[in-house]
């Protein structure tokens, strides 16, 4: 329930406006060496309050490793962490206290545990996504030294999106901007609307495309953790994703089989394709091409104008609801998605290699 992964396992704990967020990673392997600074910055990237586009919270992010990591080398043994919450005004949620936010976790939290933390949402809060990104930065750096590369942009904001596909732009700009859009133009017209629903005291939803590359062919379980399957779980595990597809997705459905086949040929002496409708996936497991999908997220629930709802004893009341709240998640959502799909590439790795050393018996 509050642990993910296989091998490369995360569990994590701490409510918005509690003492601290933290985790305990497992199944890292021993002697790598951590960049702590590239963690830190990573970890900035979902930081609160570095716009007039995001929540005014200010938290710093600092991580704290309590265990498993000795003189700047992962031991083997499980890395815990905290990061303390710094910032919260839990003042600000007290007069939520016996009513249910509409589009929110606080009915449903209050109907399985029968009780809620009503501040800032508790543990529903996107606030448990920075522990996410702390087993996220260290599982992209294992990666990145196998050459596997992960880039997550912004392709939509509202009904504002961009024309072409990933391979059209180039994504290393696309944190130019307050909204990690590869595309300067594109990015000044989402800017603009995120602005405008601001002022109205409303929000948008947008959509989040991530590229994969470096991944060789062979990453992935053949039938019920089909490698799409666990990532399309964990996007879907992110605060505000309502919707996921790989490849060619949903467009697959108004096309011939004649136009979606990704036909094989051999190049340089590799094997590929010369399309990837499939999205570099195919039976569940990688094929060597690009891994490319998208995830959708919907507007913030909170809303900075009166929305009917009930409280907590079924009497209709009207809701003003105050506190820091993101007009659009998905700028900060970005690394969240790199984070998840950097720790199921690392399992699927680590579950692959386990299965290479049992069937040749050698190390």
């Amino acid at each position: 329930m509050n642990t993910t992964g296989s091998i490369y396992r995360l569990t994590t704990y701490g409510e918005s406006h509690g003492v601290a967020m933290g985790g305990v990673i497992d199944g890292v392997p021993a002697g790598i060496e951590l960049d702590m600074e590239a963690i830190d910055a990573f970890l900035a990237r979902r930081r609160p309050g570095q716009s007039a586009l995001q929540s005014t919270r200010r938290e710093d992010d600092a991580v704290e490793f309590l265990s498993g990591v000795f003189e700047g080398r992962t031991t083997g043994t499980p890395i815990g962490f905290i990061i303390r919450n710094k910032d919260a005004h839990s003042s600000d949620y007290e007069s939520m206290r016996n009513i249910y936010r509409p589009s929110h976790a606080d009915y449903t939290y209050a109907a399985k545990y029968g009780h809620r933390d009503h501040r800032g949402g508790g543990r529903a809060s996107a606030r448990e996504t920075v522990t996410r990104c702390v087993a996220g930065a260290i599982a992209l750096q294992i990666l990145q030294q196998m050459g596997v590369n992960i880039t997550a942009y912004t392709s939509q904001i509202g009904h504002i999106a961009l024309a072409n596909d990933y391979k059209t732009y180039n994504l290393s700009v696309r944190n130019n901007n307050r909204v990690c859009c590869p595309d300067a133009e594109t990015a000044q017209l989402m800017e603009t609307l995120i602005e405008e629903v601001k002022a109205d005291g409303d929000s948008i939803g947008g959509i989040v495309t991530c590229v994969i590359s470096g991944v060789p062919a062979g990453w992935g379980e053949p039938i019920y953790d089909k490698l799409h399957a666990d990532l399309g779980k964990a996007m879907l595990g992110i605060n505000a994703a309502k919707g996921f597809e790989y490849g060619m997705g949903f467009a697959g459905a108004a096309m011939r089989g004649s136009q979606a086949i990704d036909e094989i040929e051999v190049s340089n002496g590799r094997i590929g394709t010369r399309t990837n409708h499939s999205g570099g996936i195919q039976g569940g497991i990688s094929n060597g091409e690009d891994i490319y999908f998208r995830v959708a997220f919907k507007p913030t629930p909170t809303l900075l104008r009166p929305v009917t709802t009930i409280t907590c004893d079924g009497k209709p009341t009207t809701l003003m609801a105050h506190g820091r709240h993101d007009p659009c998640v998905v700028p900060r959502a970005i690394p969240v998605v790199e984070a998840m799909a950097a720790m199921v590439l690392l399992d699927h790795y680590l579950r692959n290699k386990v299965l290479y050393l049992n069937n040749t018996n050698k190390l």
